[in-house]
Formats: structure tokens, sequence, C-alpha cells
């Protein structure tokens, strides 16, 4: 309680101590300034707080203490009076560890310090009284004069307010109509930004209606740029602002839905447009074909066409109307309002993806044929059309738009095409035998290549196709023209050309190229060669008439369509009409006397040759000495066919005589012969000469044909003439021929006599000397060593140039010899009881170990 108290009037000493050292004011009364000054003017200067108010040393050393002791109590009651109360324990705490009557003496110098502090304290209030009492009397003086004032501030302010009342309504009007005319005036400001936004907004709604989306997109990106910024604050151009993503979706569905909606044109039109395109150059073509077509009827007069049907274009309602494009058969609009739509709304990658997408599916759809589209050239025409269509339409939107379709793409696509159509025409035109399926499908693939090139599109390839169906066109021709050479070959009969009028004649040589030295010579006549030759003729012609016109439009030089006449015509010659040949001759049906007309009739064809190496030159203008000119190879054809003809009659004849010696009958065992030659040789050897007559028969009016038939003719004689030797000599050497009589053998003789009667009578003319009748020199030196029996002269000049018997083989001789041995045994049984017949059997013995002895030597 002590330490508060001191603490308390430290503090209010401290206080009162400030306020002395406050200057002062003189005091207001009403607002009036009081002049009374206090009494002393100023307040005395407090004592200083601390130790200015501490006991002197030597007063505490009076009270009792040392000096020590007072001075620790003076520095512990500073502390107290100038640390807070709330940390002034330890202090205390410190008063208590000193001696034990510390306490007792501090609390003595605590009240001394509080009564100096509480005197001090009431001298300065005694100081200060009076000007306190002064103070408050002048306020209540002043009290007075401010109640007055009041008053009259209060009335005087009643009376402004009644005067300024009415001043106060007109202010407030005055400022109503201000706020009013200020309002309206930003109303109209607004308004005249707010209008042009609903316009514009109207006018979008306009257009959208309209469908015109192009314009209502530039509507609303001035909407979004330029106005609705202006007036953003609104809420209708919130509303506004909001709605145009909105409409530029619908906007952008809607373009989109009419690009289908084209796409969808398009491939429906699509056929129509590539009609039309086809049809343009289709008329250059034509012409093209035209005048070939007049070279070739010059070259060909007779020629009859019989190819490609082509549309006339004369007469044609067509040909005068104007030719329809692809912008008059298709709205490409769509196209370039989507595009443009895109474009604005910053999508145009993904128009552009998408209508490359669509545009592929859509090839890919074109390009699918029809299962049967081989059966007829409409098929083909059609898919042709449908590919023409679609990329002129590309190429159209090339050409219109900016970076739709690129150059690249087109590429693409058209190479994707190419390899298909390429692959499809392969496939399906393997499938046709009609040449003139296979002539108009060419056509067709070169006016749709020339079209598509017009278009820059590159169409190497489809020429080289065309190569390939070339070939599958010739293979036709050539199997259609193998029916026509079997017919001829089955419709004539093979004989001469009966000539009764010049004019006959004239007709005959005006198929084929005859030329008669004998012109002048009165009719009627024949002519060598049967009527097949100048049908064959004719028809080769045709068919190099035919392959002319696969070759037309190509963009080939005349080389290289010379090139291709010869080769396909080398074909027709050494594979269709050899093989015809060859099947004729081999026919059962076909004689001898055929095949001698075959024969004449091959070599008046094979003369025919050059005239038709003649015929392509006029039509190439190509001259055969030209260094790559491919001949033709008829020659080595019909040489083959006349030397199988030669062969056959050959066989046929060798046949026949077999025929004829497998009607022998001769009795082995004969003892004497009958005196004239057997019935069946007779009858061989007529046959012969009336076979050999046909040779002698055949017109003489041209040496090489007689040169000719009389080459075959002897080669004919000599080979039969050999063949009945060989046969003859085959029946002595039959196997199962045991014995043999010398009365056989005299029969056997006469027969020998009458073939060697033939050969000398000569029935083929030419013949020198003796030539026929060495055929049978064999038969003729076996049958003089057994009939005159001399084997003495055999044996002494075997193996001499200059021996009567060097044709007799002693392995034949023997053979033979041996035979008749057995024979001679059997048939005389009591022959060895006559000396004459035992001398004979000795000497057959005798000549058989000597021939044995020469056919071991030549064995060894």
């Amino acid at each position: 309680m002590h330490f508060r108290r001191l603490k308390v009037r430290s503090v209010w000493r401290a206080e009162l101590q400030m306020e002395a050292m406050r200057p002062q004011r003189p005091l207001q009364v009403g607002g009036v300034p009081c002049s009374a000054p206090c009494r002393s003017g100023v307040f005395p200067a407090a004592p200083p707080a601390g130790r200015g108010c501490s006991l002197h040393p030597l007063t505490a050393m009076a009270d009792g203490g040392s000096p020590d002791c007072v001075t620790e109590h003076e520095r512990i009651l500073q502390e107290i009076e100038s640390t807070d109360t709330a940390c002034v324990g330890p202090t205390l705490r410190s008063i208590y560890d000193d001696q034990s009557n510390a306490h007792k003496r501090f609390m003595e110098k605590l009240d001394v310090r509080i009564k100096n502090h509480d005197r001090e304290i009431e001298k300065m209030c005694n100081f200060h009284h009076q000007g306190f009492v002064d103070a408050i009397t002048e306020l209540l003086k002043v009290r007075a004069d401010a109640e007055k004032l009041m008053v009259q501030v209060t009335d005087t302010n009643y009376r402004l307010q009644e005067a300024g009342r009415e001043v106060t309504a007109q202010t407030e009007e005055v400022y109503r109509c201000r706020v009013q005319q200020r309002n309206m005036a930003v109303t109209v400001e607004k308004l005249q930004l707010c209008i042009p936004v609903l316009e514009m907004y109207s006018k979008l709604k306009e257009q959208l209606v309209c469908r015109r989306h192009y314009a209502a997109l530039k509507t609303m990106e001035q909407l979004e740029k330029v106005y609705i910024p202006r007036v953003g604050q609104y809420r209708f151009c919130q509303i506004m602002a909001e709605n145009l993503p909105r409409l530029r979706g619908e906007v952008k569905e809607i373009s989109m839905s009419d690009l289908k909606d084209f796409l969808e044109s398009i491939r429906k039109h699509s056929d129509k447009i590539g009609e039309t395109a086809m049809r343009q150059q289709h008329r250059t073509f034509s012409s093209a074909i035209t005048k070939q077509a007049i070279r070739g009827r010059h070259s060909l007069n007779t020629h009859t066409h019989n190819g490609v049907t082509m549309e006339d274009d004369t007469g044609d309602e067509e040909e005068a109307d104007e030719i329809l494009t692809a912008q008059d058969l298709v709205d490409f609009s769509p196209v370039y309002r989507c595009l443009h739509i895109y474009t604005v709304l910053g999508d145009r990658e993904t128009f552009e993806s998408y209508y490359r997408k669509q545009r592929k599916k859509q090839a890919r759809l074109v390009l699918q044929p029809q299962a049967n589209m081989y059966e007829t050239v409409e098929g083909y025409r059609r898919y042709f059309n449908q590919i023409v269509g679609f990329f002129v339409v590309e190429d159209h939107v090339l050409h219109a738009t900016r970076g739709l379709v690129t150059r690249a793409f087109t590429d693409e696509l058209w190479n994707m095409a190419l390899s298909k159509i390429i692959a499809v025409l392969r496939t399906h035109s393997s499938y046709c035998d009609d040449p003139d399926l296979v002539l108009e499908l060419k056509n067709l693939i070169v006016i749709f290549a020339d079209t598509l090139q017009a278009y820059g599109f590159p169409v190497t390839r489809l020429f080289e196709l065309l190569f390939e169906v070339r070939d599958q066109y010739n293979e036709t021709l050539l199997k259609k023209w193998a029916l026509v050479f079997r017919d001829i070959f089955e419709l004539d009969n093979y004989s001469p050309i009966p000539v009764d009028t010049e004019e006959e004649y004239r007709l005959v040589v005006s198929r084929f190229p005859f030329h008669d030295v004998e012109i002048d010579q009165d009719f009627p006549k024949k002519l060598p060669m049967s009527q097949s030759v100048p049908q064959i003729y004719t028809q080769v012609k045709e068919f190099i008439y035919a392959s002319l016109k696969f070759s037309e439009s190509l963009h080939r030089s005349s080389t290289e369509i010379d090139d291709m006449l010869r080769k396909s015509t080398n074909l027709l010659l050494t594979r269709t009409l050899s093989c015809c040949l060859q099947n004729l001759i081999k026919k059962p049906h076909i004689g001898l006397t055929e095949l001698v007309q075959i024969i004449i009739n091959t070599t008046h064809l094979e003369q025919g040759c050059r005239y038709l190496e003649e015929f392509i030159t006029n039509i190439t203008v190509i001259s055969p000495e030209t260094v790559h000119t491919t001949r033709l190879y008829g020659l080595s054809t019909f040489k083959d066919a006349r030397h199988a003809a030669e062969g056959e009659i050959y066989t046929k004849l060798n046949q026949k005589i077999d025929e004829f010696v497998q009607l022998a009958d001769y009795e082995w065992g004969m003892v004497e012969s009958d005196g004239r030659a057997s019935g069946y040789l007779m009858d061989l050897i007529n046959f012969l000469r009336s076979t050999f007559q046909v040779f002698t028969h055949l017109p003489n009016n041209n040496n090489d044909h007689a040169s000719m038939s009389g080459k075959v003719a002897q080669t004919a004689c000599m080979s039969a003439c050999k063949h009945l030797s060989t046969s003859l000599m085959q029946m002595l050497l039959d196997t199962e021929l045991k014995q043999i009589s010398m009365g056989a053998i005299q029969q056997f003789n006469l027969d020998v006599i009458q073939c060697e009667l033939f050969a000398s009578s000569e029935p083929v003319p030419g013949f020198q000397g003796d030539t026929l009748q060495l055929a049978f020199i064999d038969l003729r030196q076996l049958l003089d060593l057994f009939m005159v029996w001399d084997w003495s002269t055999y044996l002494a000049d075997y193996g001499q140039p200059t021996s009567k018997y060097l044709r007799v083989n002693p392995v034949i001789a023997l053979a033979l010899l041996e035979k008749m041995k057995d024979s001679s045994k059997k048939n005389n049984i009591f022959s060895q009881f006559r000396k004459n017949d035992r001398d004979k059997q000795k000497l057959i013995e005798t000549v058989v170990k000597q021939l044995r002895s020469l056919v071991n030597g030549m064995s060894s």
C-alpha cells in the first residue's frame, strides 16, 4: 500500500511539474481573451523527480542506519518510482534478502518519502488555486453574452431559411431539368451508337434468311469488332454477342449441308460431265479416223469396214449445238461459299480436309466397275464418262479456288485412279473375244486419254496399256481369222479356177495379183490355183486393215505403225494360216489330188507375199528398204506347208502301196510260176499310173508350176518305187515265212519285172536314164542270183566294185537261201536217191557255209 501511494504521488508530482513548465495562454471568455493574469504570472517550477526529493544522507543516518544502508534504500526507492508496478517484485525481494531489521528501516524511509511528496503536492495546489478561481469567474460572465448571441444567430438563420426556400425550390427544378436534359443528350448519344448495331443485326437476320451466308459472316465480323464494342455495356448487345457464335455455327452447318448436296450432285452428274467432255474430244478423234479410213480405202478399194461403230457426226443435231461445260451442268457456288465461309471462320483447313476426304471416297466409288462391264461397249463408256467427269470437276475446282485442292492432291488422286483403271481394263479386256469390241474399247481409251491429257493429266501409262490391249486385239483377230481360213478351206473344191471370159479373169486378178503371160489366149481356160487363193489373199489384206484400225490415233510414228502391221501379219501367216494349212493337210479326206492343189496354192500365196508388203508400204508410206523394217515371213510359212503337203503325198502313196501289198497272196511252195504277174501288183501299178497322171494333167501355162509339179511327181514316184521295192524285199525276208520254192521265186521275179517295166515306162517325165529303175536294183540282183544260181561269181567277186551282184547283202542272201534249202528238203523226199538233187543239196549247203563265213567276217 505504501509503495502504491509512493508511486501515485511520484506520478502526480511529475505531471504538476510538467504543467508548470508549459507556457501560459490568456483565458478567453466568449471568444474574447481574458487580460487578468494569474496571481504569480507563471507557475513555479516543480521540484525534480527522483533523487531531488530524496532525504539527505545525514538525515537518514540520524534516523538510525549506516550510510551504506541509506544509499541502498535510496536506490530501491528510485527504482520503485521509476519502474512499472508489475516489475517491482525483484526490487522488493532485495529488501528482504538484506539484514533482519532492513525491512523496518526501509518502511520508515518510505513513509518519510511519501510525506515529502504530500507536502510538495499541497504547495503546488495552493500555488495554482487563485488562478483557477479567477478563470471560473470570467467564464460565468461570458455565459450570458453567449446565450444572447445564440438567440440572435437562431433568428437570423430562420429568416435566411424562409427567404431561400423559394430559391431552393426553383434551384431544384432547374437542377432536375438540367439532369433530364443531360440524360436526354446521353440517351440520344447512346441511341446513335446503338441504332447502327441494331441495323446491322437486322441486316444480319435478313442475310441469313436470304442464305447470303458469306455476307452474314462479314456482318457478324463488323458487329463483333466494330459496333458491339462501342455499346458492349448494354444487355441487348451482350445477348447479340452471345448469339453470334451460335449463328456462326448455324452458318457453318448450313454451308456444310450445301457442300454435301453439291458433292451428291456432282456424283450424279459426273457421267453427264464426262460424256460432254469426251464428246468434244471424240470429234477430233473421228476426224482422224475418217482421214485414215480414206487413205485405207485408197489402198484397198474393195475393203469393207467391219470395225468399231463410231457416232456419225454428219447431220447430228448435237454437232450444231453448243457444247455444255462443267459449269453449265453443275453449280459450283456451294463450294465457293463454303470455302469462303470456312476461311472467314478460320477453319479452312478443316474444310479442305473434309472436301478432299470426301472426294477420295467418291473417287474410289467411281473407279469400281460393273461386274459385266466387259460385255458391251456401253459399260466401258459409262465407266470412262464417270472418271472423266470426276477429274474435270477437280480440275475446275483446282483452277477456280485457291488451295482447296492442289496440283499435288489431284496428281495423287490421278495416280491412284490410273493404277486402278489399268488394273480394271487389263482384267476386263482379257474377257473380250470379239475384236470389234476390243477395237471400240481401244477407241474409248484413246478418247479418254486425250480428254484427260487436255486437262493436264499424264496419260503415258494408258498408251502403254494400249500395247497390251493391242496384243489382246491381235489375238482375237487371229482367232477370228482362223475361223475364216477354216471356212475357206472347207468350202474350196481344190481344183483350178475356170475362167470363161476376160471379165471373169479381171475379177480374179483384182482380188489376187496373178499375172498370166498368155493373157491373150482364147477363153475359156483354167487358172492354176483354186478359189481359196484369192479368198485367203483378200482376207489377209482385211486382217492388215483391221490391224491398222487399232493403230489409228495412237500418236505413233509411221515407222512404228508399219512395224506393228508387219508383226501382226507375220503372226497371221506363221501361226494362224500355217496352223490351218497343217491341219488341212492332215485331214483324212484330203486326197493326193487335193494335196497337189494345196502345193500349187501355197506357191501362189508365197509369190503374193511381196504384194502384201507393197500393200503395207502404201498404207504406212514406209519404204521396205528402211533399215529396221520387218519382213514378212510368208515364204517360210508356205514353204513349210508345201513341204508338209509333199510329205503327206509321199506318206499317203506309201500307205496305199502298203494296202495293195497286204493283198498279196503268194503260194511260196509252188513248183512253177503262173507265167503272169500277180493281180495285186498289176492293180498297184495301174493305181500309180493314174495317180501320177494327176501331175501331168496340171495346167502347163506356167513354167514355175510345171517345174514345181514335175519335181513333186518325180520325188513321189521315186519314193513310191523305193517303198514298193522295200516292201517286196521285206515280204521275202519275213520271219514268219519259213520256206520258199524256186517256183515262188520265179513268180516273184515276174512281179518285179512288172515293177521294172513300170519304172522304165517313165510314168513321170524328167528322170534321166534308168534312174527310176535303180529303186529295184537290190531286188533284181538278188533274184538274178537265185534264178541263175551264179553263186561262184557272187562269192568270187564279193566286195569288188565291179561285182555283178554288188547290191546283194550276204545276210539277205543267206536268209533266203536257208528258206529255199528247207523247202527243197520238204518237197523232195526222195531227192536224196537222185544224184543231181544230192549234188544240188550239197552245193546249197556249201554256199550256206561260205555265206555264213562272210556274215561272220562282216560282224567281226
